[in-house]
C-alpha cells in the first residue's frame, strides 16, 4: 500500500477530529478513585525459567473493580539497588506471553514490567492469563466495541486503569525506583502509554510507538482495516448510533490523553500504516503537551513501524531518562 493519507507537512500541522468531554478530567479522576477503593494487593512470586542473566517474578495485583491482574517484573539477576524502571503494555490480542520471553529492557540493567490485558491474550505471542469479569451490551465480535453503550461501561475504561495501577504495582517493589519511571508500547500498547502518560504525572519519559486508540473520529473513517473496524461493523448494523457512540470513545482518545501529558515523549508513526494511520498517530503527537518531545517517522512502512530500528531508537534515548 503506497501512502494514503495526509502528506507529511500536513500531518505535522494536524489537530485531530475530536473534541475532549467537558467532564474529561472529572471522569478519570472519579474513576481512578474509585480504583483505589480497593487495595491493590500485590504479589510478586518467583518463577523457575532455567536463566541465568534474568530473575523473573509472576505478579499479581487489583487493576478496575478491585479485579486480579497479571503481568511479569523481569531484574537483572544480582540487583540489589532500586533500578529505573520500564512499564510495558501489549499490542491489541496480545498477552503477557511466556515468563522467560522479552527479556531487552531486563538486559539494559532496568527493571521491566510487563502488564497483561485483560480478556486478551489468544490472538498472537504466548497467551495471557488475565480474565475480564465484565460483562457487556451486545457489541461486534473483538473489543473495540464492549460497553460502548457509555463511557461507564467501555472496555478500555477497564484496561486504561489496570495500566494505572499496573505502574503502582511495580513501582511497589523495592527494586523499582519510582522516581525514575517510563512508559512504553506498540500499537495498543502505544495507546494504552498515552492514556496512562495523561493519568500519572511523575513520570520520566513515555514511548509509544504507532499508537491505537488515536483521534477516534477520523480512524474509523480513513481506515477499513481492524481493529477500527469493527465500530464501523457494529454501526453498519446499530444504524443511527455513531453520535451516541463517538461520545463514549471521546473519553478514551489518545489525543485528549496526550494533552494532559507531562513528561517528556518519543512517538513513532509509518506513512503506509493502515492499521493506525499517520494522521492519527501525528494527531496525538501534535496534541502532546510536553515540550520534549520527539516522533520517528518510517515513510515506507506498514504498521511493523520501525521495529527493531525503533527500539534501537528507544535505547539511546531512553539514557537520558530513566
Amino acid at each position: 500500500m503506497a501512502l494514503f493519507d495526509l502528506p507529511i507537512d500536513e500531518l505535522r500541522a494536524y489537530g485531530g477530529a475530536s473534541g475532549a468531554p467537558e467532564d474529561f478530567d472529572a471522569f478519570w479522576g472519579k474513576t481512578l478513585r474509585e480504583a483505589r477503593e480497593h487495595d491493590l494487593a500485590v504479589r510478586f512470586e518467583p518463577v523457575d525459567t532455567g536463566l541465568s542473566t534474568v530473575r523473573v517474578l509472576d505478579v499479581t495485583f487489583a487493576g478496575f473493580g478491585g479485579h486480579p491482574v497479571r503481568g511479569w517484573l523481569r531484574l537483572p539477576a544480582g540487583a540489589t539497588e532500586p533500578l529505573p524502571l520500564v512499564v510495558e503494555f501489549i499490542g491489541y490480542g496480545g498477552g503477557r506471553g511466556l515468563a522467560h520471553e522479552n527479556l531487552l529492557w531486563a538486559s539494559t540493567g532496568r527493571a521491566h514490567f510487563v502488564m497483561d490485558t485483560r480478556g486478551q491474550g489468544s490472538a498472537w505471542g504466548g497467551g495471557g492469563a488475565t480474565t475480564d469479569p465484565v460483562g457487556a451490551a451486545p457489541a461486534y465480535p473483538g473489543f473495540m466495541t464492549r460497553g460502548v453503550d457509555a463511557p461507564e461501561n467501555y472496555y478500555y475504561r477497564r484496561v486504561f486503569t489496570d495500566a494505572v495501577r499496573a505502574v503502582e504495582a511495580a513501582r511497589s517493589h523495592p527494586l523499582a525506583d519510582a522516581a525514575r519511571t517510563a512508559v512504553i508500547g506498540e500499537s495498543q500498547g502505544g495507546g494504552t502509554a498515552l492514556a496512562v502518560g495523561g493519568l500519572v504525572p511523575d513520570l520520566v519519559a513515555v514511548a509509544p510507538d504507532v499508537p491505537f486508540l488515536c483521534d477516534f473520529p477520523r480512524a474509523v473513517t480513513v481506515t477499513d482495516r481492524h481493529p477500527y473496524r469493527e465500530i464501523g461493523l457494529f454501526l453498519k448494523t446499530h444504524r443511527g448510533r455513531a453520535a451516541d457512540v463517538l461520545r463514549t470513545l471521546s473519553y478514551f482518545d489518545g489525543v485528549h490523553f496526550a494533552a494532559r501529558g507531562r513528561a517528556p515523549a518519543l512517538f513513532s508513526a509509518a506513512l503506509e500504516d493502515q492499521t493506525c494511520p499517520p494522521s492519527t498517530v501525528f494527531a496525538a503527537f501534535n496534541a502532546w503537551a510536553h515540550e520534549d518531545k520527539a516522533i520517528e517517522v518510517y515513510e515506507f512502512n506498514d504498521h511493523e513501524g520501525g521495529g527493531p530500528f525503533q527500539e534501537e531508537r528507544k535505547l539511546r534515548w531512553l539514557r537520558s531518562y530513566a
